[in-house]
């Protein structure tokens, strides 16, 4: 690349967001650069290909809608895709619509820097390439800066240590020693894979989590059909849910309290059985919302750990304790909670015994020592601003994006940050973000840019970027609305708020409005001349 390439926008990105806001960036007649640290398309599923990993919603509705032929000639082959299916779903879309060409791989944006005299943005490439843009497009995803926690000991181990989400292709694992540290989704999905084939699994758990069974399982050539018939009227409802799912199946409407306790049990026994996060949540109208009905759930995944694991000792150390269901991501699992039956799998509860350390061979736990050949962490993500306060971004006044974010959340409806002109954040803090179906808002957030983009080209703008004023009263109404939610109850601690990286602000990352909701707001604000956001 020549030195100051010069391009309409920079998408950094090659995931669900980067994908589509190339593509259709690039069909609006913008020239655009795109950016990806990875050998190839996907984002998080070019990344995260820990054994067992699968996406938590469906197939059929975590895909793209922007294309009807795409949705008519892709078949989904499971109720939830695992990764290489995902994967391979990515690197069709890419060469169905020819992205790659857009593409730099194997490359990160290190450095992007305003230029006010010109109202471009100078992007540093790790090549040493650098390109000039009217406009950049951070399509870096909510959960892609893994977080690695700090262990006595582990820089020590002469063993392979492993984030899940830089699985290397290269490690084996059968009939190895492997320990796991972390039990959130991810080691919820990885522990049974591995239990499959190790010598033996170590499991460290931080923090059990409650978990709802998947009810995995083909699909039928009939099944797919039906949905592809109706995929118009349903990916409407889709836009206007809360959730931003589909209405594949037809749940809740009904009081907990108006039913007896044995139909209570016999709704939950057919949720569990299908499977699936919506059966369960669903079921009844007070699942997720805090007081006697959400406790009476809390209750029945409890008991449902008792009916599954043989061993009343490692039953009651697998339980959640001092929160209830819903303040954590809600996981769903395939034979998670039964792999702890299995002779080759050891818990430790490192609530009752933490880690003592690490040396060359294994693990000090317990007052035991555990010899391993492998470690793998489990251990999550710093969530929606991680990926963006890695890079040197310089906006208005020498102000760096690290110090905008400082300690906590910055943004105006998930999509600008004060300062930062024409410089916009896909699905970022602030919007419904990772509590709806994530494509689903991909799809709204890349279609605003575009139009906003026309709409500035039309009306001879140079710049636009959020006002102040109007981003502190939008994340004062997030967390307003966060307030006396199951996501912010007493003795609730997940990266929803910040709470498993050291120093981040208890505040809650999401707008939990709901997706369509969210989309009105968006919409009005949009239509009363970009109320929130200044345009020079």
């Amino acid at each position: 690349m020549s030195s100051w390439h010069r391009v309409d926008a920079v998408v950094v990105g090659a995931g669900f967001a980067g994908l589509y806001a190339t593509h259709l960036l690039s069909a609006h007649g913008l020239s655009v650069q795109g950016v990806e640290a990875g050998q190839g398309v996907g984002g998080t599923w070019y990344w995260n290909r820990y054994p067992g990993a699968r996406c938590d919603v469906e197939s059929l509705d975590y895909s793209y809608s922007f294309d009807d032929e795409l949705q008519q000639e892709w078949d989904w082959s499971e109720r939830y895709a695992a990764q290489p299916e995902i994967e391979r779903y990515l690197n069709h879309v890419a060469d169905r619509f020819d992205l790659r060409r857009h593409y730099r791989f194997a490359t990160r944006v290190v450095a992007a820097r305003f230029d006010e005299d010109r109202s471009r943005w100078q992007v540093a490439l790790d090549d040493g390439g650098e390109v000039q843009a009217r406009f950049v497009v951070m399509a870096t995803g909510a959960l892609s800066e893994p977080k690695v926690p700090t262990i006595a000991g582990l820089d020590e181990f002469a063993g392979r240590v492993v984030h899940t989400a830089r699985w290397p292709d290269d490690l084996e694992v059968r009939d190895r020693r492997v320990a796991v540290i972390g039990t959130g989704s991810t080691g919820i999905q990885l522990v049974p894979a591995l239990a499959e084939v190790a010598a033996h699994l170590l499991v460290l758990q931080r923090d059990p989590n409650y978990t709802i069974p998947a009810g995995n399982r083909p699909l039928s050539p009939d099944e797919v059909a039906d949905v592809k018939r109706r995929y118009p009227q349903l990916r409407a409802q889709a836009r206007h849910a809360a959730n931003g799912n589909m209405p594949l199946r037809s749940y809740g409407g009904r009081s907990i309290f108006d039913v007896s306790d044995e139909e209570r049990e016999r709704v939950w026994v057919a949720a569990l059985q299908e499977g699936g996060a919506p059966a369960f949540t669903r079921s009844f109208d007070e699942v997720m919302v805090p007081g006697p009905g959400n406790d009476l759930a809390t209750q029945r995944l409890l008991q449902l750990i008792d009916e599954t694991v043989d061993d009343p000792a490692v039953a009651d150390a697998l339980k959640p304790r001092g929160y209830s269901f819903g303040c954590k991501r809600v996981c769903i699992d395939t034979g998670y909670h039964a792999t702890f039956n299995r002779p080759n799998v050891t818990l430790v509860d490192l609530r009752a015994t933490p880690i003592e350390r690490f040396d060359a061979t294994g693990v000090h736990v317990g007052g035991r020592h555990h010899e391993l050949d492998v470690v793998a962490l489990a251990t999550g993500f710093d969530a929606m601003t991680g990926a963006l306060g890695r890079i040197e971004v310089t906006g208005r006044d020498g102000l760096t994006l690290r110090e905008a974010l400082g300690d906590g959340l910055r943004g105006y409806l998930g999509l600008a940050i004060p300062g930062f002109p024409n410089l916009f954040t896909v699905t970022g803090p602030g919007s419904p973000s990772v509590l709806a179906n994530v494509v689903t808002g991909i799809e709204q957030h890349v279609e605003w840019v575009a139009a906003c983009i026309g709409h500035l080209d039309d009306h001879g703008w140079s710049t636009i970027e959020a006002d102040p004023e109007a981003e502190a009263a939008w994340l004062d109404h997030v967390a307003h609305l966060a307030e006396g939610t199951v996501f912010t109850a007493p003795g609730c601690t997940s990266w929803y708020l910040g709470s498993n990286i050291a120093g981040k602000r208890r505040q809650f990352v999401a707008y939990v409005g709901g997706l369509g909701t969210y989309g009105d707001e968006l919409q009005r604000r949009t239509e009363d001349g970009y109320r929130g956001f200044v345009l020079q």
